[in-house]
């Protein structure tokens, strides 16, 4: 059996040190005078240490919280500004007097463009906030991975240059949340149309052993290596990249693909375009669905 002698800090016990039972009582008088205090005050010393520490975590989060707010309100203010400001002026021009039918509809192109414009950065708004907090757990079920590209290629406008959609007929089912999965190609699309310039954007889609590739490329400047991976955080955008980003798109993409089981990497060589590539799990049980038809050329 042992002798336990109490170390107190600031009134509270903050730990025991123990002696043979048999320790002389004169050796114990001179570990309560001259170790004790020492020991109580190397004690408090790690504590008031770790308090301070657990204080500049705290104010370190706290400050990239509003520098992440102040970006947040700068990007979508800006962002925000530009839509409602052609809309604005689209509707003027529908209100004032006399208007050609072609007039009218170019205005009319203009504010539904828009519209959509806002609707998808709201919802880039929405599902990051979700991604954020954690509440964007995919609700998975089995879908054919065709039918979710033509879903997210039909939200996008079609670039000069057209799509070119080639999907493998054979390319199996997999489990994931449809909805997610179609935003999150919906914006790799998105960004790829806003870079192709007069070019086509590719959408390739197939079945490599155990996993789904699907790859959306374009023809356009290109991405330098050093901003590569830095595209996936929310509000970067490429130094002297198309306009019209949020910032947003490819970061929801990341966080929709990885909450389903997948990766997504971007590949680029300047001048001659960028192919970003999201790989999904095929499950063991999966097959092709039985009516897919081999699809290859433009999009409709």
């Amino acid at each position: 059996r042992r002798r336990a002698l109490p170390l107190v800090v600031n009134g509270e016990r903050a730990g025991t040190m123990l002696l043979p039972r048999d320790t002389p009582e004169d050796v114990q008088q001179s570990l309560r005078g001259r170790i004790v205090p020492a020991l109580e005050a190397l004690v408090g010393a790690a504590r008031s240490r770790d308090a301070l520490e657990s204080q500049l975590i705290e104010t370190k989060a706290l400050r990239r919280s509003d520098v992440m707010k102040t970006t947040l309100l700068r990007s979508v203010s800006h962002d925000l500004r530009s839509p409602i400001t052609a809309i604005k002026a689209a509707a003027e021009g529908l209100g004032a007097g006399v208007i050609s039918d072609e007039g009218r509809e170019e205005l009319t192109s203009v504010v539904s463009a828009e519209i959509a414009r806002l609707e998808r950065l709201v919802g880039n708004l929405l599902d990051l906030s979700r991604l954020q907090s954690g509440a964007a757990e995919p609700r998975s079920d089995w879908i054919s991975v065709e039918e979710s590209v033509r879903a997210a290629l039909a939200t996008v406008p079609e670039p000069p240059g057209r799509f070119e959609v080639s999907i493998d007929p054979e390319t199996p089912l997999i489990r994931a949340d449809a909805a997610q999965l179609e935003r999150a190609l919906a914006n790799v699309v998105d960004n790829a149309t806003r870079h192709a310039g007069n070019g086509p954007v590719s959408v390739r889609v197939r079945a490599t052993g155990p996993r789904v590739l699907i790859r959306v490329g374009d023809r356009g400047p290109g991405i330098p290596q050093k901003e590569l991976e830095r595209i996936f955080e929310p509000f970067h955008r490429v130094s002297g990249g198309a306009g019209g980003g949020s910032g947003l798109g490819l970061a929801i993409t990341r966080g929709f693909v990885e909450a389903n089981g997948g990766r997504v990497r971007a590949e680029s060589e300047p001048g001659r375009g960028t192919t970003f590539t999201i790989d999904l799990p095929v499950p063991p049980e999966s097959h092709a669905p039985r009516t897919a038809p081999a699809r290859e050329g433009s999009a409709a």
